[in-house]
């Protein structure tokens, strides 16, 4: 990960489509990218099968958290360490750890909850998705 100064993000927050979200997970964490993409992938065949755009929705609000919390390194490290904790520790301890997680997921949702909208539903399925 492209480190930054003290305490910034690393890149500013993108706009929630998928060409923007695979552009900023290939800068701050590229090893993600065959994750993002297998993902995208069934997203985009559920959301066909069902003629339904919920899963890209679910998708795409998913990999913007990701960002969110990616692009703050000290965030990200929080995140990472609880989730060693969570996955290590003794139960009461991972419960703590649980609930930290859950304290970051839940302000990563509600700081994209406002500042930005949903991206209109022509600009969720972008250019990238088309090429299939």
């Amino acid at each position: 990960m492209t480190t930054s100064a003290a305490g910034q993000p690393l890149i500013p927050q993108p706009p929630a489509t998928v060409t923007a979200l695979r552009q900023a997970v290939a800068q701050i964490s590229p090893a993600a990218l065959p994750a993002f993409t297998r993902e995208l992938d069934q997203a985009a065949d559920q959301s066909r099968q069902g003629s339904d755009l919920a899963p890209l929705q679910r998708f795409i609000a998913q990999w913007a958290v990701y960002v969110h919390i990616r692009r703050q390194p000290h965030l990200a490290e929080e995140l990472r360490r609880l989730e060693d904790t969570a996955a290590t520790a003794d139960a009461d301890q991972a419960r703590r750890a649980a609930a930290g997680i859950g304290r970051i997921l839940d302000a990563a949702h509600t700081a994209l909850a406002g500042s930005s909208r949903p991206a209109p539903a022509g600009q969720i399925v972008d250019a990238s998705m088309t090429k299939r």
